[in-house]
């Protein structure tokens, strides 16, 4: 936000930033807006994708899902937050009421805090730290913080044991989620967000089909390990989110809903609205990290920020990925059975983190053995990777689904959406 209040003040006051007595005053306007308009952005998303997901789930499932309250039951989240805002707020008498109150507000800052390093496009990030990667990880972890006071202000065993149980599942799975991301951030040789999608524009002053966020430029295609550190990563990220088949926290047939059981109205909505705000920032970090981000194909990175079209283009190409991910998070929800708490921890610890190990190693050595190829040839072998890796399993993937389709006599039906 700094440069964009920078070119402000040089414009309209004609003033320079670093002579100009009340440049701090409008950088902490800017900073206030910026905040105003990220904590909007999650409740508005929180709001809108639970209505999805249960219209989603219900043209899966069969079934009608919300169709009452606006066009599709759209307002239905407006009804929803309207309801729990009137509900009654109890506080068990015997909770520690200081902390009770407060454990929600530390999970939704823990989770709004991302957002100022999270990009939107080029230039549309409220904060382009050069730590951006580092200070992510950093703040949410007041969301295990909230998780834990939360269970354990409320003087009930049953939120004690799933506030232990999702701390643990949090923490476990952040040692493979962080390792994941190390392989971009070797890749790009930048812990900044925005650095990371810059090194996916392809090679400097290439030709049309080289140059920009074409598939073969993402990471996620650049080596054997970047395509397994994905799926490790949205694995983790699941599991961190606890999203099904990870979401034994707050399992109905497990823990009586576990740390939030003591809860009621708002801040009983406060820890599904962490969740469902958190499908953007794994969607997000994933495509950042390894899709390539806002790079628009056929363009070079350093061309974008001329133009203003460019930047609203690569605001909308950075949305479409983006939602994009959030529809496969919902998908393996609706999809997936829950597995058991001893499965979870296995997979963690026997095989995510291991293998993120091996991954993180064994890019340092792809690096340094393909460091003196010249930029078209690193390009034709992360094409023939893309090939192998990408286009062809996605052909297979649709001929397998059409085929599963016409076998069942099914239809796509979207009358009633």
């Amino acid at each position: 936000m700094q440069p964009l209040a920078d070119q402000l003040i040089r414009s309209w006051i004609h003033a320079d930033p670093g002579a100009w007595p009340y440049t701090q005053a409008v950088y902490l306007l800017f900073m206030l807006i910026a905040g105003a308009l990220l904590t909007t952005f999650t409740a508005v998303f929180s709001g809108i994708v639970s209505w999805y997901e249960r219209r989603l789930a219900g043209r899966m499932q069969s079934r009608i899902g919300p169709n009452r309250v606006g066009p599709a039951g759209f307002l239905v989240w407006v009804a929803d937050a309207l309801k729990l805002i009137s509900k009654e707020d109890t506080i068990p008498g015997d909770s520690d009421h200081a902390l009770f109150r407060a454990g929600p507000y530390f999970v939704v800052t823990g989770l709004v805090l991302t957002f100022v390093a999270l990009p939107f496009g080029d230039r549309l990030i409220a904060a382009d730290m050069n730590l951006g990667l580092f200070y992510i990880l950093s703040v949410t972890a007041l969301v295990v913080v909230g998780l834990i006071m939360s269970a354990w202000s409320s003087n009930s065993k049953w939120s004690l044991v799933g506030g232990i149980r999702s701390a643990a599942q949090v923490v476990s799975y952040e040692i493979p989620a962080g390792l994941a991301i190390m392989v971009p951030v070797l890749l790009a040789g930048s812990l900044s967000t925005q650095g990371i999608i810059r090194a996916q524009g392809g090679p400097a002053g290439g030709s049309f089909f080289l140059a920009g966020g074409w598939p073969w430029n993402w990471f996620v295609f650049d080596d054997p390990m970047a395509f397994v550190s994905f799926f490790v990563f949205l694995t983790a990220a699941l599991a961190e989110g606890n999203r099904t088949p990870f979401d034994l926290p707050e399992a109905e047939s497990e823990l009586v809903s576990g740390y939030n059981t003591e809860y009621s109205g708002m801040r009983f909505s406060f820890f599904f609205l962490t969740e469902w705000a958190n499908l953007w920032v794994m969607s997000a970090l994933a495509t950042l990290l390894f899709l390539g981000g806002w790079q628009i194909p056929g363009v070079a990175p350093e061309v974008i920020g001329h133009s203003a079209a460019l930047v609203f283009v690569s605001f909308l190409v950075f949305v479409v990925k983006t939602v994009a991910l959030v529809n496969v998070v919902i998908w393996l929800r609706w999809t997936l059975p829950r597995i058991r708490v001893d499965q979870m921890m296995v997979l963690c610890w026997k095989y995510l983190v291991p293998i993120e190990m091996a991954a993180v190693l064994l890019t340092a050595l792809w690096m340094l053995g393909f460091a003196h190829l010249v930029p078209a040839a690193q390009s034709a072998i992360h094409g023939v990777f893309f090939l192998a890796a990408g286009a062809v399993p996605l052909v297979l993937f649709l001929r397998q689904t059409f085929a599963n389709l016409r076998l069942t006599s099914d239809r796509v039906d979207l009358t009633n959406w």
